[in-house]
């Protein structure tokens, strides 16, 4: 049986470095410090799909402004992928936050290095439910197109304010204007792709 749990502490560092490290790139991915100081500040919420005592999936939340929660993360662990997890993972967290909006991003495959694979990518979160909203991003230079799921439907105005809040609440001003872009549109350019601050977290 499979059910959704939080993960401790020491699970979420267990997940990221056995599959997050292994399935995003520098650029995309937050150091784990991080995500321990906002779990340990209540901003952060480290769903896990277990089978049994098996971690099989994880869907990382980022709660900052309540009410919206950033999908940060979602993977699938290497031995399982191909098994319909991630569309299990998807319904089972929208089921956790009912009431939140759920948003994300999902990179756009014209700027993509895999243009077949972010298409793919955007595919599957439509197919799970995900609604495009009318604006997009460019997080360390890297271009995304904005998604959400809710039972309502947010004003553009209201999710893109709870998008930039998010961001802002992890960034100082300069560091936030220099590599966050909410909204972004390509007449903006597209800076070159920055690992999160060029920070890796240690082993």
């Amino acid at each position: 049986m499979m059910e959704m749990k939080l993960a401790t502490e020491e699970q979420l560092a267990e997940i990221y470095k056995r599959d997050l490290a292994a399935a995003f790139p520098p650029a995309e991915l937050k150091p784990l410090r991080e995500m321990r100081a906002e779990l340990r500040r209540g901003e952060y919420r480290p769903w896990c799909l277990f089978e049994g005592d098996e971690i099989v999936g994880a869907a990382f939340l980022w709660t900052y402004v309540p009410g919206f929660c950033l999908f940060d993360y979602l993977c699938v662990t290497s031995s399982r992928r191909n098994d319909g997890l991630g569309s299990l993972l998807i319904q089972k967290l929208v089921e956790a936050e009912r009431g939140n909006v759920l948003f994300g991003e999902s990179e756009i495959a014209a700027y993509a290095p895999d243009t077949a694979m972010a298409e793919r990518r955007l595919g599957f979160y439509r197919r799970n439910g995900a609604r495009q909203a009318c604006y997009d991003t460019c997080v360390f230079g890297v271009p995304y197109h904005t998604l959400y799921w809710a039972d309502r439907t947010p004003a553009d105005e209201e999710l893109c304010a709870a998008h930039q809040a998010t961001y802002r609440s992890r960034f100082p001003k300069l560091l936030y204007n220099q590599f966050i872009k909410i909204p972004w549109e390509p007449s903006m350019g597209v800076p070159k792709k920055t690992p999160w601050l060029e920070v890796k977290e240690e082993t």
